[in-house]
């Protein structure tokens, strides 16, 4: 459910995109209901958000209904949806009302300089604005809280013995090979379990985003944690190929991101017993954000969207649809398939370029010569 847009600063430089002066409605004057009574002239509002668009669509009616505001979600990926973003800076009006991205993502530019700030929107200190190290800077809310995490069938695998280590991971794989599969592309879980394993292995500091061939060769020392056991685990090739294969019987434990699996299972498309846990050597987890561009058509309709959306009442009901972690303080997360003791076992995604050049690595060192 991540996208990884780390060419978004290189691009706009690439492509002479200046930070335009466009002209934002201000509206931190104005009342909270005559924002609303804008919003409802307005009448629409398009949000940009590239996963879930199927499913978005019909949570939403609860606010078209409430506020007589038509939801707009067009089909696009992170990519397109970020590019177009950046290739809009410069006109007046854009398209875009309210962007979706990865809250490590609004991390890599001047989120001042591009969105509005939100302080139109009425106080609610339960809202998240900063998540593992990130701060959306009063112009960025958190909206959707994910985890990865390892899922598992508790027909073969009690809670008691679920792995928790870098050595009790090596011990499942010997003691029940071909039982245990990850990915290393299409999709984040797989690449957050490996690159967890490296870093508890070797101490080695993930957010430190620096590559040089020092650092790079202290992390190939948690490689021999995978090439030892080469033989023992299975290589999948995305994150559904995990789930699927885990929902079949055929493998026991694997990668998962929490939001997809609670999705899966709330729709049927996966067995409803699988489990799922945040193992004690830690795994990335983070939110997605909001933002209203400084160019944006309905500005006071993307103000009152990002309210609901922030809103205690509906972080409540993505957790119990989604399965996602809420984003407000006072909402309710007991639908979720993991404690908020266990989400202390969250590490925060590693930062750029190392984390990429550590993948690649990777690949080429472990996956290409199994």
């Amino acid at each position: 459910m991540k996208t990884l847009l780390t060419s978004v600063t290189a691009f706009a430089l690439s492509a002479g995109i200046a930070w335009a002066d466009s002209p934002a409605t201000d509206m931190s004057n104005m009342s909270w209901d005559d924002i609303v009574a804008q919003a409802q002239d307005e009448g629409q509002v398009t949000w940009y958000v590239w996963y879930f668009q199927d499913r978005f669509r019909p949570v939403v009616e609860a606010f078209e209904a409430e506020y007589g505001i038509d939801v707009i979600i067009p089909e696009g990926t992170g990519q397109g949806n970020s590019d177009k973003m950046l290739a809009e800076k410069g006109r007046e009006t854009g398209d875009i009302d309210v962007l979706a991205w990865g809250l490590n993502d609004f991390d890599t530019i001047d989120v001042t300089a591009l969105f509005q700030p939100l302080n139109m929107l009425p106080e609610d200190d339960g809202r998240v604005g900063e998540l593992l190290g990130v701060d959306g800077k009063g112009h960025v809310l958190a909206y959707w809280g994910n985890q990865t995490g390892i899922a598992y069938d508790p027909a073969h695998v009690a809670q008691v013995d679920l792995p928790q280590t870098v050595e009790d991971i090596a011990a499942f794989w010997g003691e029940h090979p071909g039982k245990f599969g990850f990915n290393y592309e299409k999709g984040g879980s797989g690449p957050s379990f490996f690159q967890n394993i490296i870093r508890a292995s070797t101490g080695i500091d993930l957010m430190d985003g620096e590559v040089s061939d020092e650092r790079l060769a202290v992390a190939e020392a948690g490689f021999d944690v995978f090439t030892a056991q080469a033989d023992d685990y299975v290589v999948t090739a995305s994150n559904v190929d995990s789930i699927t294969r885990l929902s079949d019987g055929e493998l026991w434990m694997v990668p998962a991101w929490e939001d997809h699996l609670a999705g899966l299972q709330n729709s049927g498309e996966v067995r409803a017993d699988i489990k799922f846990y945040i193992p004690e050597f830690g795994m990335y987890g983070g939110a997605n954000g909001v933002a209203v561009p400084m160019n944006a058509p309905h500005p006071a309709a993307a103000a009152v969207f990002i309210n609901w959306l922030t809103s205690a009442d509906t972080q409540t009901l993505f957790n119990q649809t989604f399965g996602t972690a809420p984003m407000h303080a006072k909402a309710d997360d007991s639908a979720a398939l993991v404690s908020n003791a266990q989400r202390a076992n969250q590490t925060p995604w590693g930062n750029q370029p190392f984390r990429g050049a550590l993948e690649k690595a990777f690949i080429e060192q472990v996956i290409l010569e199994r």
